[in-house]
């Protein structure tokens, strides 16, 4: 396209602007606002490696049979460094406060909040004693309850009473008629 011709008009009053160029100026403002941002979020990222490293000598002392810690970093919108399945460190929003979180059934619990790493790295270590507790506790094997060995029930011993007299009975009858032939 051609520029619109400003012959005719007065020296003082100011040229159209073009679309063009109002385009390539908020392109470059967006890029130098995507570049804050963009630095922001590698400094978050920054605090939490350094956090992260300080973690590792905790973490080297985690049996290697227990495996309910997952660590690692997650660049996303916000970095967080994941200690577990549920537990995370986050940035806070002044982006030098470390912010140690729990994800719960009724949202998520703040466990700890400090500028200070070793601060961070304590809340931690009684994260982790306690979770592993927990396991401990998940993995002991109660003994079976016995049952009871139920005794059979106890029959009547007035049937047997009766039978016994009978038979006695007869007996003595059988005797009494023996004796009876015998002394004819």
């Amino acid at each position: 396209m051609s520029e619109p011709e400003t012959s005719g008009t007065h020296p003082s009053q100011p040229r159209p602007v073009r679309l063009r160029d109002a385009l390539l100026r908020a392109r470059i403002e967006a890029a130098d606002r995507t570049g804050v941002v963009v630095d922001l979020r590698d400094a978050e990222v920054a605090r939490l490696e350094i956090l992260n490293d300080a973690l590792d000598p905790l973490f080297a002392q985690v049996p290697d049979q227990i495996d309910l810690f997952d660590r690692g970093i997650s660049q996303g919108d916000t970095p967080r460094l994941w200690i577990d399945v549920v537990a995370h460190i986050m940035m806070g929003r002044d982006k030098r406060l470390y912010r140690f979180v729990q994800d719960s059934r009724f949202g998520r619990i703040v466990l700890a909040e400090s500028h200070d790493t070793a601060v961070i790295v304590d809340a931690v270590t009684d994260y982790v004693a306690r979770r592993m507790i927990e396991r401990e506790r998940a993995m002991v094997v109660l003994p079976e309850p016995k049952p009871e060995v139920a005794e059979p029930p106890r029959r009547s011993r007035f049937w047997p009473f009766v039978f016994g007299f009978i038979l006695g009975a007869a007996a003595l009858f059988g005797v009494a008629v023996l004796a009876a032939l015998r002394s004819w």
